[in-house]
This record gives C-alpha cells, sequence and structure tokens, in this order.
C-alpha cells in the first residue's frame, strides 16, 4: 500500500517536471519567432522547442508543445491557428524519427530537415492556396520561377514556398542537435508524460513483440481506427452542417447587401426623368450627376460587384443607367439587352413593376446573385429597376477558405486527441494487457514445470502490480490467484508424490531385502547394483549416448527399480539358491529360471498398479540382465540393442558386482582384474556404452566399494 502511495507521488513529481519543461519549450518557440522577426530575418524557428521535447519525450509532449504554441501565438497572428497542424505533424515526425534512432545520424537529420520542409513549405503553401487563391508578382521568387516556362503557376508557388523554408528547416534541425548534445539521454525521461497503473516496465519490456503469431490488428490500432472512424465521422457530419450554414448565411447577407445596395440606388435616381433620359440618350446634367452617385455606391462596397439601372420591356432590359468596372465596360443608354433564362420565371412580375426575390444565375454573364428595387415616379408608377449584381464567384471562394480553415483547426485537435487517447489507452489498456500476455506466454513457453519456476511464475505476476480500476485489474487479479493456486497445489502435489515415491522405494527395498536374506553371498549386492547403475545411466546421459532413451523419468526408473531385478529368485530353492559349491547343470537351469520367474512377478505388479511405468523397468531388469550383447545370453538370447537398455546396463552392475565382492564359492577378486574381466566382455557380453562410462567413472565405484567396507 505505501509502495503504490510513493508510485503516485513520484509520477505526479515526473508529470510536473514534464509539464513544466513543456512550458518551456513554448517559452523556445514563442522567443525565438520574436527575435527572428526583430531581427527581420527570413526565417520562421517556431519548432525547435516542438522538435526537441518531441525527440526526448515523445508523441504526446512534442504534439502539446505544437499545438499551445500556435494557439499562443494567434494572439498576435489570426492565421496561425491554421498552420497548427504543421506543428502538430511535424511533432510527430519527429517523434517517428527519434523512436527509431535515426536523430543520432547525419542522414537521419537529413530526412528530418527534407521531411520538415515538405510539411512546413509543402504542406504550408497550401492551406493559404486553398483559403486565398493564388496571387504572386512577377518580382517575387513564386513569380521568377514561374517566368522560366518550366513550371505551372501552381507548382511555382510550391516550389518557392519549399525553398522559402528550407533555411528555417535546417537551422531548426541544427540547433535541435546542438541542444541535445548538451542533455544527456538519461535525462529524456523527464520530457515524457507517464500515469502508469502498473509497476513500470523498461525499454526492452515496452518493446517486446507478441510472439502468438494469431494476431492481425494489435488493440491499438483498433482503439485507433475507432477514434479516427468516430472523429472523421463526426468532423464530416459537423464540416458540412458548418459550410452549408456558412453559404447560406453569407448568402443571405450578400442578398440583403444586394437589395440595400438597389434600394439606396433607388433613392438617387429622379423616376420623372427616366423617360427624358432615354430621349436626350443621356446628354442631360442630371443624368451625369445621377451616373456619378451611382457609382459613389457601387465602389462604397467591396461585396457589389455591378450595379445598373434597367427599363422593363417585354423582350427585355433597356439600359438606362450601367456604372463601368475595371473589368466589365459600361452599356450605353438606350441598348436593348434580351431577358436570358435565369429571369424567365420573373418577366411578369417585372413588367408589372412588383418586388422581386434576389435571383442567382450562372450564365455568359457570370455566376451572379441580382437583387432589383422598382424605381417609381411621382404618379406611382414603375418605370425602371436598380439592380445591384454579387459576383458568387466570391462567395465560393470565401466558402472554400472557410472549409480549409475548419480543416486545418480540426487537423491540429485531431491528431492532439489521437495522440492523447492513444497515450492514455496505452497506460490504461495495452500495456497491462501486454503484461498479462507476455508472463502467460512466457509460463506457455516454460518447458519444465517444477516447483521453482511455479514459484518464479507467481512472483512475476505479483510483480506486475496492475491497478487499472477496472475489468483488466481483475483479470489481472483472477490470473494472479490462479497462477498462485496452481503454485500451492503443485507443492501439494509434490509432496503427496516424494510421500508416495518415499513408500513405494521402501517397499522396493523391503522386497529386495526378501530376496537378499535368502541369499547368504549378496552382502549389500541391490545397493550396491542400484549406485553401478546410477553412475552408468548418468555417465551415459553426459556423453549424449542413447540420448532418446535416456530422459530424467528414464533415469529415475531405472535407480530405482535396480533392486528389484534378482526378485526372480525369491521362486529359487535355498539348496540352489546357497549351495555352497558349483552348481550342476541341472541347478544351473533351475537358476536361470529366475529372469522368467521375475518377469511374471513384476508384470503381475503392472497390471495390479496401473500407470507405474518404473515398474517396466524393473521388469525388464529382472527379465533380461543376464542377456548378453552376443546373443548367447539367457532367458531369450536377445543381443545388441534388441535388449532393454535397463537389462544392459544392470547387466555391468551386476556383474562387477558378483566379480568384486566375495561368495561362498570363491574370494572377491581385486578391483583392477574385475575390471579387466569387464573391459574383456565389452562388445560380446556387455554394452561397450555401458563398460566405457562405468570404466571412466572409477572413481566413484571406488568410492562406493570403500562405503560397504572392501578393500580397494
Amino acid at each position: 500500500m505505501n509502495n503504490s502511495k510513493s508510485l503516485n507521488v513520484l509520477k505526479k513529481r515526473h508529470n510536473l517536471t514534464a509539464f513544466l519543461l513543456c512550458v518551456a519549450a513554448v517559452g523556445v518557440n514563442i522567443t525565438l519567432s520574436l527575435l527572428v522577426n526583430i531581427l527581420e530575418l527570413p526565417l520562421y524557428l517556431d519548432t525547435v522547442g516542438t522538435v526537441s521535447v518531441a525527440i526526448m519525450g515523445g508523441y504526446l509532449p512534442g504534439v502539446l508543445v505544437g499545438f499551445v504554441t500556435n494557439i499562443i501565438k494567434t494572439i498576435s497572428d489570426s492565421s496561425a491557428l491554421y498552420y497548427g497542424v504543421l506543428n502538430v505533424i511535424i511533432a510527430v515526425v519527429a517523434s517517428f524519427f527519434a523512436s527509431r534512432g535515426w536523430h543520432k545520424k547525419i542522414l537521419g537529420n537529413i530526412g528530418m530537415v527534407i521531411s520538415f520542409t515538405i510539411i512546413g513549405g509543402g504542406l504550408g503553401s497550401i492551406i493559404p492556396w486553398f483559403m486565398e487563391g493564388l496571387t504572386f508578382d512577377s518580382e517575387s521568387l513564386s513569380g521568377t520561377i514561374y517566368k522560366t516556362g518550366l513550371f505551372g503557376y501552381g507548382t511555382s508557388h510550391v516550389l518557392s514556398s519549399l525553398i522559402t523554408d528550407l533555411p528555417d528547416k535546417a537551422v531548426t534541425v541544427l540547433l535541435v542537435f546542438v541542444l541535445l548534445r548538451f542533455i544527456p539521454a538519461k535525462k529524456y525521461k523527464y520530457f515524457s508524460f507517464n500515469i502508469w497503473r502498473q509497476n513500470p516496465l523498461s525499454r526492452e519490456e515496452l518493446n517486446k513483440k507478441d510472439t502468438s503469431g494469431v494476431r492481425q490488428l494489435s488493440l491499438r490500432i483498433k482503439i485507433l481506427l475507432v477514434l479516427v472512424f468516430s472523429l472523421a465521422t463526426a468532423a464530416l457530419v459537423c464540416t458540412i452542417l458548418s459550410v452549408n450554414v456558412y453559404k447560406k448565411m453569407t448568402t443571405n447577407e450578400h442578398k440583403n447587401l444586394a437589395l440595400g445596395t438597389a434600394q439606396l440606388a433607388t433613392q438617387v435616381i429622379d423616376g420623372d426623368l427616366v423617360d427624358d433620359f432615354i430621349r436626350n440618350k443621356g446628354d442631360m446634367e442630371e443624368y451625369r450627376e445621377t451616373l456619378h452617385d451611382l457609382s459613389m455606391i457601387l465602389f462604397s462596397s467591396t461585396e457589389i460587384s455591378y450595379l445598373y439601372v434597367y427599363k422593363m420591356e417585354p423582350e427585355g432590359f433597356r439600359v438606362i443607367f450601367d456604372v463601368e468596372t475595371e473589368d466589365t465596360p459600361a452599356g450605353q443608354i438606350g441598348d436593348f439587352i434580351p431577358y436570358d433564362d435565369g429571369f424567365t420565371p420573373y418577366i411578369p412580375q417585372l413588367l408589372k413593376g412588383e418586388e422581386v426575390e434576389p435571383i442567382i444565375t450562372n450564365d455568359e454573364y457570370g455566376y451572379l446573385l441580382t437583387a432589383a428595387k422598382p424605381v417609381y415616379n411621382s404618379n406611382g408608377r414603375c418605370v425602371c429597376y436598380a439592380i445591384a449584381d454579387v459576383d458568387m464567384a466570391k462567395l465560393v471562394k470565401d466558402s472554400r477558405s472557410f472549409l480549409t480553415e475548419m480543416i486545418s483547426v480540426f487537423l491540429g485537435f485531431f491528431i492532439l486527441l489521437c495522440v492523447f487517447t492513444i497515450w492514455l489507452t496505452d497506460y490504461h489498456i495495452i500495456i497491462p494487457i501486454n503484461s498479462l500476455v507476455n508472463c502467460m506466454d512466457k509460463m506457455a513457453r516454460t518447458k519444465t514445470n517444477t516447483q521453482e519456476s511455479m514459484d518464479e511464475d507467481v512472483r512475476m505476476f505479483r510483480n506486475l502490480g496492475i491497478h487499472t480500476g477496472d475489468e483488466i485489474e481483475n483479470l489481472y487479479k483472477k490470473a494472479s490467484s490462479m497462477t498462485k493456486n496452481q503454485a500451492e497445489q503443485l507443492r501439494s502435489i509434490r509432496r503427496l508424490n516424494d510421500s508416495t515415491a518415499k513408500m513405494q522405494d521402501g517397499l522396493i527395498m523391503t522386497m529386495a531385502d526378501l530376496v537378499e536374506n535368502r541369499d547368504s553371498d549378496t552382502g549389500a549386492h541391490v545397493q550396491k547394483t542400484a549406485a553401478y547403475v546410477k553412475i552408468i545411466v548418468e555417465g551415459l546421459k553426459k556423453k549424449g549416448y542413447y540420448a532418446h532413451k535416456i530422459t530424467p523419468k528414464f533415469m529415475s526408473d531405472v535407480v530405482r527399480s535396480a533392486p528389484l531385478h534378482d526378485i526372480g529368485k525369491i521362486n529359487i530353492s535355498d539348496s540352489v539358491l546357497n549351495k555352497p559349491g558349483k552348481l550342476t547343470d541341472e541347478e544351473y537351469e533351475i537358476m536361470k529360471t529366475h529372469t522368467t520367474a521375475g518377469k511374471r512377478i513384476m508384470e503381475k505388479a503392472i497390471k495390479i498398479v496401473e500407470g507405474e511405468n518404473y515398474l517396466k523397468e524393473a521388469r525388464n531388469m529382472a527379465a533380461y540382465h543376464h542377456e548378453r550383447w552376443d546373443g548367447k545370453g539367457y532367458p531369450e538370447g536377445l543381443h545388441g540393442e534388441v535388449i532393454p537398455l535397463s537389462a544392459r546396463i544392470m547387466a555391468v552392475a551386476d556383474v562387477f558386482d558378483a566379480l568384486s565382492s566375495a561368495r561362498v564359492y570363491k574370494p572377491a577378486f581385486p578391483i583392477e582384474k574385475a575390471l579387466a574381466i569387464l573391459e574383456e566382455g565389452s562388445g560380446t557380453q556387455f554394452d561397450p556404452k555401458c563398460v566405457e562410462v562405468f570404466m571412466e567413472a572409477l572413481p566413484e565405484v571406488k568410492i562406493i566399494l570403500r562405503k560397504y567396507n572392501q578393500t580397494v
């Protein structure tokens, strides 16, 4: 509990440090940006802090610094908000380079310069292009590139922006490179935020790959896809609605402006003089004064494109006034203009002198919003209409500019939200789940199911310390509890197995003692042969002989059941078993039956005690330990590797003990002679490999002989 509190305190201090460093990085961006403006340098240097923090702290701190920098810059430059997305993308790219260590290499730094230039100069040139259109004079760099004739208008604009931005990004990367030289790599961790919901992992553990081979999409990618789809859908709907509302509002505003302009024009026109103006072709002082007033009205508003006064006739318009503009010459008084298709539905109303709603047309005269107001004479009769046109192309351009602004701002927020969400889910979901998976994967790949490995699994789970406070923590607790219970169950099973094994070994030794006590000559024979068997089987294992056969279980089974190799002697009568002299041929044949008798006894035991495989090796040794390598042994005349390996091992151990021990019919042979007889029988009576490893273990053999009070 105290450890958890200490960890929370450390996290808060760490995150406060990271926050203050991000504030400092924002200050670096703003300070350098102001400095280059004061010195009138052709640079920006507003991403030095962003790139530095992104390299040292990762995606989230870099994106925050980049985004906040542009938010603050909007205080003095409102357009900075639209360029915030560029700063955010640069932060993501810088963090990507750093995650692969490319920022430490010359080519990596060159790659960052090129990438940042493409973002700042390439994407940065597209934003004003869509917002305001392309306008550059012939003296500008864009104009110079365009005049070469090698590039189009738009390409020249982008190229000039890239060339202009390249020095800024080169200086930025250089400053970052120098700055990182003074900050040790071990200090980078203070620039990153973390909200560990478990014991912190090392970088190697965080980067550990999934080895299951079944995953197609990571959980992080799935969460990101859901987030992207949700935000993109919401943003698309909001953008469409916003643009539509914006277009509707601006269209209504311009309709009102056009109507107001037309209404204002009617107030300077004397309706009683209209016919005189036409009759005199405008050669009247009043006409010229009125035309001047109309010109003043037109040019007082940048939104009104055209202003004119027409008289409505059955077949078309009759020009009375037409204010000349820079791009369109004025029509002459008295000129006749046929109605265009856009006016056809309104002709009856116009001929009657009635009010009409503003009309939007797209024809040879352009894409225009037209508002008309009737001009009345002193008798109240409509004599003409004052008409104001708004160029709808400007509205379309404004709508496109508004859309570009929305997309730019949204992308900045979008990337920030994605980075923050992934950062948050990493600590709350991804890392805890991966930690659980890695623990389980390690458990699954553990080949030995020992008590020590199970206890290590319990410690491994406990060391995770997952505290997400949700279903993941519940899963962790259940998995940890299950692992602990399995370890305890295994410990209980091990104790039971040990107890059972001791009982079985006691029964084996009791059965062996029954035989040994009847045989007056054996003298600790079962103990010594069991020890020799262990020496031989371990020697074979060490040298790699019969590797497919000699498993830990085989070794245990052979050593444990070795005392039963002469169990069949229980069926031999005392007169034969303990005869002081040499056996007759008939007696020898009786003695040989102890092998088949031993086999029958052990097979009955195997049927009774199901699943006890060690008894199978006891049967093999009891039945075949008198077989010979050359096939001249008994009871079945088996030869070579057809003889069970356990029996071949016992054959060496049994004969050596018989040679080196005293019997009623002979004294004990010296060890040298016993060994010589073994070597002589290698390849004929005995398995050569068994003899080889036994001879190489002579020091251990002597220890056994000394243990049982024999002279060595």
